[in-house]
């Protein structure tokens, strides 16, 4: 299955960046760059253990209705240099327009450098079902009932 998700590029962002794209025909999640601005091209920004930080993408999206962006953390920058995603997986909705930004954090023990152009992320389309609240009096029972944290046992 497929869904077309409409990018257009701020103003002020590098037309040579590239859009959105996966790395192999089975992957799940389409690697997003880096497109700094202006001044911080040509250094990068550093993001110093512990730091987070808002990194632009130069884009904004028009996401399907039905159907969010889920922006995850890639697993070698997290490997390698420990580098997440503190909301991840972070949502876009199908009703944003706004800049898309990726929020990055530190957690390594050296100072890590996104540099303009780097694959910082990956997105993920996936379905949106909503649903209905409605208050209770009752819940019903399950055997695990009210158990939680770690109640299940460990294995």
């Amino acid at each position: 299955m497929s869904v077309t998700v409409l990018f257009q590029r701020l103003p002020d962002a590098d037309p040579e960046i590239a859009l959105p794209g996966y790395a192999t025909p089975g992957a799940a999640g389409a690697d997003i760059r880096a497109n700094l601005d202006a001044p911080d091209r040509a250094v990068g920004l550093t993001l110093a253990p512990m730091a987070r930080r808002l990194v632009p993408t130069g884009l904004a999206c028009a996401v399907p209705e039905g159907y969010e962006m889920q922006i995850r953390a890639r697993s070698g920058l997290a490997l390698r240099h420990g580098i997440c995603l503190p909301n991840a997986p972070a949502t876009i909705d199908s009703d944003y327009r706004g800049p898309l930004g990726v929020i990055l954090l530190n957690l390594g023990d050296a100072p890590f450098v996104v540099e303009h152009g780097a694959r910082i992320a990956q997105i993920v389309i996936a379905p949106v079902v909503q649903a209905s609240f409605e208050l209770s009096h009752g819940l019903g029972g399950t055997e695990r009932g009210a158990g939680g944290y770690g109640s299940t046992g460990v294995r």
